[in-house]
């Protein structure tokens, strides 16, 4: 499954590229953005050496990385304020993510951005979508219930699996 540029009302979700490090970097920057996933914010190399590794594939043949930033529409100026990101299985079964840099959270882009990437993965005959979400993330769990997708009693690595089928 290859990534394609898809539209919401106010994002517009592009496949990523090497080229978006540099602002990405920047959206990307807060460590507060890493208090439930842990590690620290990617220096511009760093985050480019990530992206090239993530636009290589996954090793598994059977499994596609599809990653976007996500580009805000209004305001005058279009600028990149976030990232999707799934991992799909031959099995129709997609783990997804989102992250919003701090200045642009609040405002409903994250959950916008995830029901678009459902919506996008639906259309191209995923039946299941999971998430992972820090049970102290309320935000996180907004978001995936904005998407469609309902908490389980499973947990994995200290975080509750969200999920949706079809």
């Amino acid at each position: 499954m290859i990534p394609t540029e898809t539209h919401t009302a106010r994002l517009d979700l592009v496949p990523l590229r090497v080229e978006h490090a540099d602002e990405m970097a920047v959206v990307l920057g807060d460590p507060e953005l890493h208090t439930f996933i842990g590690g620290a914010p990617d220096d511009v190399e760093a985050l480019r050496a990530r992206y090239r590794r993530m636009l290589a594939g996954a090793p598994d043949p059977g499994v596609s990385w599809c990653n976007w930033v996500l580009r805000l529409r209004e305001g005058g100026r279009p600028c990149l304020v976030g990232t999707v990101q799934a991992t799909v299985g031959a099995d129709g079964v997609a783990e997804i993510a989102w992250v919003v840099g701090t200045p642009w959270q609040g405002r409903g882009l994250a959950s916008e951005a995830a029901r678009g990437l459902v919506d996008w993965l639906a259309a191209r005959g995923v039946h299941t979508v999971v998430a992972h979400v820090h049970p102290d993330h309320g935000a996180s769990a907004a978001v995936a219930r904005a998407a469609g997708l309902t908490a389980t009693d499973v947990v994995q690595d200290d975080e509750i699996r969200w999920e949706l089928s079809r």
